[in-house]
């Protein structure tokens, strides 16, 4: 069985590692970086823009890939799966007119709307600054400002973290519309307080498979402070759940999602084949944040390194439109980014790593290579997040001792990571934090 790879970061290293479990699996990759850990695990890599979907599609039929698996969320917004399909090669990633419930807010929340999807929250779209101003004025401070299209997870600004006051939103929505940030668009979205939570699911069209929740960590610093990134780091438990979630609440963020599907296919008359992932705030009471088209990253290092199924299996079933169940094992999970000093505002990059993965392993530790580049045998940082490791045990405390012990065998200058992710204190002020609130 022949499988195309497209996009170089630790959520494809992810996705790799787990197909390769099943021993008939051939791997062929498509990225614009050299990922160690995906390289090692391919026949052939041809390394262009992922953004290069003729050409993706050009080395997949050459290759003679029997389907694909499309990581990132821009070449899907960008056609790959369309091109892919047309080509006569499958594809387990959605289509651009269905990647628009991530890559066009405006788009997610008009079919929330239509199709009655309840957890929606009041929002409204300006490509006018002055329009948006006046509205700002209207409706006070408690309000999120998001770009309309893509910007890598980093163009969220919320009131009271952000953004300080209306005049703060007002000089960002000038500029996200004047600069053309995700599209120069802007959604205002009514602010929602509480604890957030991912939840994704395999789809094949018409049927879902839910996966563990997962709590991801946007901010950059301990104690949840600092800028947004794209994820330091996020934790799963054994049952599961998560410490502030009971099942009802789980089969509630799971319905929002299977009906999303349905709406998906009625409003644009195509099947949506690939990874849902919901972005879910639990307060009051429960509302969508984001849908997104693809595993998330980093909870697709959490979620597939306990994955029981064979994922080469799963996505067959995905093609052929007979999605069944899929089986994790009941142990919880810590997973932490080490990054470049300056990650999500301007990194420091170019910086050799030196990773002991035999003493990672030994400790029971899952090492996934993010974006990074070997050059002649040896591992530099790039801009972006460089390496995850996943601690796996009975406990989230046990998983994130197991994981902070392993992050010391990754050294090198100008690197860190978020010490508190997993840990009981910041668990508890986050259950301290909702209980104010249910």
């Amino acid at each position: 069985m022949k499988v195309l790879i497209v996009g170089g970061g630790a959520r494809e290293h992810a996705v790799s590692k787990a197909l390769k479990k099943n021993p008939a699996v051939k791997l062929y990759s498509v990225m614009k970086n050299r990922n160690p850990g995906i390289m090692r695990l391919c026949e052939e890599v041809s390394h262009h823009d992922e953004l290069d979907t003729t050409r993706t599609a050009e080395f997949a039929a050459k290759m003679g890939v029997d389907f694909a698996f499309v990581g990132p969320e821009a070449p899907l917004a960008a056609g790959c799966a369309d091109v892919l399909e047309n080509a006569g090669i499958p594809c387990i990633g959605p289509k651009a007119v269905l990647a628009r419930i991530e890559s066009d807010k405006e788009f997610m929340r008009g079919l929330l709307d239509k199709y009655n999807i309840p957890c929606n929250l009041r929002h409204k779209t300006f490509d006018s600054v002055s329009e948006a101003s006046s509205y700002l004025d209207s409706v006070g401070c408690d309000v999120a400002v998001k770009p309309v299209g893509l910007t890598g997870g980093k163009g969220v600004k919320v009131m009271g973290e952000q953004l300080s006051n209306v005049d703060d939103a007002k000089a960002y929505v000038r500029e996200v519309i004047e600069g053309g940030i995700g599209g120069g668009k802007v959604i205002i979205e009514e602010k929602a307080v509480g604890e957030e939570f991912t939840l994704m699911a395999f789809v094949d069209g018409e049927n879902i498979a839910l996966m563990p929740a997962v709590q991801d960590h946007k901010r950059a610093f301990v104690g949840d402070t600092g800028h947004n990134t794209g994820g330091m780091g996020s934790y799963s438990d054994s049952n599961h759940l998560l410490p502030f979630l009971s099942e009802s609440v789980v089969e509630e963020a799971g319905r929002v999602i299977k009906e999303t599907v349905r709406a998906l296919k009625k409003e644009t008359g195509e099947k949506y084949k690939g990874i849902l992932y919901g972005q879910f705030m639990l307060g009051r009471d429960l509302k969508v944040i984001e849908f997104n088209c693809r595993f998330g990253d980093p909870e697709a290092m959490n979620v597939l390194s306990i994955l029981e199924s064979d994922l080469a299996g799963v996505c067959q079933d995905i093609v052929r439109g007979r999605l069944g169940d899929v089986k994790f094992s009941g142990q919880a999970t810590v997973c932490k980014y080490i990054v470049p000093e300056g990650y999500g505002v301007k990194s420091t990059a170019g910086q050799r790593l030196t990773i002991d993965e035999e003493k990672i392993k030994s400790l029971g530790a899952v090492l996934y290579y993010a974006a990074v580049n070997e050059e002649a045998g040896e591992i530099f940082t790039t801009s972006s997040r460089s390496v995850g490791v996943i601690g796996i045990a009975d406990t989230i405390s046990e998983a994130e001792r197991i994981c902070e012990e392993a992050v010391e065998s990754v050294r090198g200058e100008h690197i860190y990571h978020r010490r508190d992710i997993g840990t009981s204190g910041l668990i508890e002020k986050k259950l301290d934090g909702l209980k104010g609130l249910r």
